[in-house]
């Protein structure tokens, strides 16, 4: 064996030995160099996974501001439509404030105008151009009754028994209108007295003496009577005016008379729409239960109800609507200067529209000059009434009115029910 491998390396010559060497540095140099190349891809793939990495987190902090600048956006969004909402809300009320008062200056101005055309034609109180020509009569005297004998209060009584007995029970109407259009809308019929000897008796110097005997049902049975009548013919040419018919707290709380006054009423309910029945505040606030039913019956019949002679403005307005009450008549200086001593709850400018919201209308009564309506154009006041608008005016005869077709006034006898037949009698 030593023999053979020596016998090779004699047979190898250095040429070749040394070939053999390079071939062996390049394996050894090919060996290290593949080993690098191991290293740097290792280095190249790590550096790739933290690039990823890094990536990955700044993604995930620009996803995150996004959110947050999402959110920004979001509340700043809501800020904007808040604010365009209290825009829109505080436009609406500064819109509405101008027209409460461009209404209010069109209506101050409408009175002043109205004011300086009545200053340049005299101060002239009386609108007979708002009645019915050949309607209204001539207004009579007033002068104070004889009372003959030593006792005046039963003279008087004897002269309002033969008044009511001889039917001398004038109608007298008095104009509603409209404000500010001054557009004739209602009457208020107003009953008077006439002695033998044509002397006109007020309701102030007949009630007091007619009441204790029982004989104010008479007198408002035949106003009403009257009033029947004569909505009637206004109704066959202004079916749009109204009359207001007063009943007094005594007849309210007649327990004879009021049932079938009541029974009257529902024979009669198709004049609901033109006849407005009206009782003094004295009298609602002291009704019963009862009597406040027969209120209630009377405007479920479809009639109206109205208040006047109003001292205290403190009133549950509420009650007064399920009673039927749509109309409330306050006087003009009450409106002006006196609703603290009234007891309103609210100050005159607001007092239109407590009573707007429980469907009530209101009429400022006694109402005497221009002035005054100025100063009333400012409460938004629906209707006036007073002389400046036209006195009461008495109504002739249903038979003299230029109807020659109508019928003349019964006897009173034959009006008047039984029971208050006899109660005239005595």
């Amino acid at each position: 064996m030593q023999a053979e491998t020596g016998a090779f390396a004699h047979s190898v010559t250095d040429s070749q030995m040394a070939t053999i060497a390079d071939i062996f540095a390049l394996t050894v140099r090919l060996f290290f160099r593949l080993d690098m190349i191991f290293v740097g891809m290792a280095a190249a793939i790590l550096l790739h996974f933290a690039l990823q990495f890094r990536i990955a987190r700044l993604r995930r902090r620009q996803i995150r501001e996004l959110e947050e600048d999402m959110e920004d956006l979001r509340a700043a969004d809501g800020a904007m439509r808040k604010a365009l909402e209290d825009t829109k809300r505080k436009v609406a009320e500064v819109t509405f404030a101008i027209a409460q008062k461009s209404d209010a200056q069109e209506r101050k101005m409408a009175g002043e105008l109205q004011m300086l055309e009545s200053l340049v034609r005299g101060f002239a109180l009386n609108m007979e151009k708002t009645t019915e020509a050949g309607f209204f009569g001539e207004a009579p005297r007033l002068a104070a009754p004889n009372y003959p004998g030593e006792n005046p209060e039963a003279a008087m009584l004897e002269i309002i028994r033969c008044a009511l007995e001889e039917n001398r029970v004038d109608l007298y109407l008095q104009p509603v209108v409209s404000l500010p259009q001054r557009k004739l809308r209602f009457y208020e019929a107003l009953s008077r007295l006439r002695s033998e000897d044509g002397t006109i008796i007020m309701p102030a110097q007949y009630i007091r003496i007619a009441a204790p005997a029982g004989l104010m049902s008479v007198v408002d049975n035949l106003l009403l009577f009257r009033c029947v009548q004569i909505v009637r013919r206004l109704t066959q040419r202004h079916r749009d005016v109204g009359v207001f018919c007063n009943i007094s707290g005594h007849t309210l709380t007649d327990s004879e008379f009021f049932p079938q006054f009541l029974d009257f009423m529902h024979h009669h309910r198709d004049l609901a729409g033109q006849i407005i029945f009206e009782f003094s505040q004295e009298s609602v606030l002291a009704a019963s239960a009862s009597e406040e039913a027969n209120l209630r019956y009377l405007a479920n019949l479809g009639f109206r109800l109205s208040m006047d002679q109003v001292t205290k403005l403190d009133l549950d307005f509420a009650k007064l609507k399920r009673l039927g009450f749509q109309f409330l008549k306050v006087r003009a200086t009450t409106l002006i200067s006196g609703m603290k001593d009234a007891g309103a709850a609210v100050a005159a400018e607001d007092f239109k529209n407590l009573l707007l919201r429980n469907g009530v209308n209101l009429i400022a009564e006694r109402v005497e000059d221009e002035k005054t309506v100025v100063q009333l154009l400012e409460y938004n006041v629906d209707f006036g009434q007073g002389y400046l608008f036209g006195e009461p005016r008495a109504i002739r005869d249903i038979a003299e009115a230029n109807d020659p077709r109508a019928a003349p006034m019964p006897p009173t006898a034959k009006v008047l029910p039984e029971g208050l037949a006899r109660r005239l009698a005595g």
